[in-house]
């Protein structure tokens, strides 16, 4: 059906650029095929208009977006296309709603919330370690994390958080990501006679790893990270299937000094990662803004260089 709408895109784009159709005939074409056909769904004169669009705004699309336009349905490519004002947030629609799998309510609720934004305002602080082994992480985790489904209210604990999260889980993992396999919270590890638990335990389809989130309520300290790489050892001894790759850790904390957490990464041997949680989701506008003063300093920083 995209490949259809695409050519007959093609095909009106063609005709009204060369002043062979007015605007016109494009609402008496509808009228024609409503008239002419047994099934004419699909075919009115504001959707003949949108084929037409889909096909200008792609037209000079690479080899590779073009195909996956065809792998997601035609309500998801006109929510990215009426949504998103720049090349670059389309793209990254287009590519998120192929891999997650993306239902239209998801892909308008990401949207909305600025994924793509925050996406490319903060990019992820990762252990060398992870970086190494999982070359494609920086896709696949963020630096910060918005969990405003939580509410406002101040936990008492991170306990009293963890079970907010688990309450709401599905809002949680479409923030984090839909490849996220939820295992289990407080997760018992044995080590010796003593037991320790994983606030939050997942499986991660992709990467085909474990992942073990570590919540903590205030600022990030340099020994919260002994003990989150602890717990992926533990794991990759004695949870992780043999044919799965080694254990990755998140530690989520309310606020970080980035200094601090590059100091405290520099010599860790674990694939980890530190990330804020934020419970209060930052204007859209403002992280539009954002993004304009950051691709403004890119244009101004490839004409330098040419």
């Amino acid at each position: 059906m995209i490949e259809l709408y695409w050519h007959i895109g093609e095909r009106l784009s063609y005709r009204v650029s060369n002043s062979q159709w007015g605007d016109g005939v494009i609402r008496q074409l509808a009228e024609y095929i409503a008239a002419n056909t047994e099934d004419s769904k699909g075919f009115s004169d504001k959707n003949l208009w949108r084929m037409k669009q889909f096909y200008e705004t792609y037209r000079d699309a690479d080899e590779k977006l073009s195909a996956l336009l065809r792998e997601i349905n035609w309500t998801n490519n006109l929510t990215i296309m009426s949504r998103c004002k720049i090349p670059e947030e389309r793209d990254f629609y287009i590519r998120l709603a192929v891999d997650e799998r993306l239902s239209t309510r998801e892909l308008d609720k990401l949207i909305s919330r600025g994924l793509f934004e925050r996406t490319m305002l903060d990019a992820p602080k990762l252990s060398a370690v992870l970086r190494e082994i999982v070359p494609s992480s920086e896709r696949s985790f963020r630096d910060r994390y918005v969990m405003d489904f939580l509410g406002k209210k101040n936990y008492a604990d991170e306990y009293s958080m963890k079970q907010a999260i688990i309450a709401k889980i599905k809002d949680f993992i479409l923030e984090v990501g839909k490849d996220f396999i939820y295992m289990g919270q407080e997760y018992r590890l044995q080590v010796g006679t003593e037991d320790f638990r994983v606030d939050l335990l997942f499986f991660h389809r992709e990467l085909r790893c474990l992942v073990a989130f570590e919540v903590k309520m205030g600022r990030f300290h340099p020994a919260d990270l002994g003990q989150l790489e602890f717990y992926l050892e533990a794991l990759d001894r004695d949870v992780r299937k043999s044919h799965e790759n080694p254990s990755i850790g998140i530690l989520l904390c309310k606020d970080k000094d980035n200094e601090v957490v590059e100091y405290a990464m520099s010599r860790s041997l674990s694939p980890t990662l530190v990330a804020e949680y934020q419970l209060n989701l930052p204007p859209k506008k403002i992280l539009q803004a954002k993004i304009k003063e950051l691709f403004d300093e890119r244009t101004v920083r490839d004409e330098s260089n040419e």
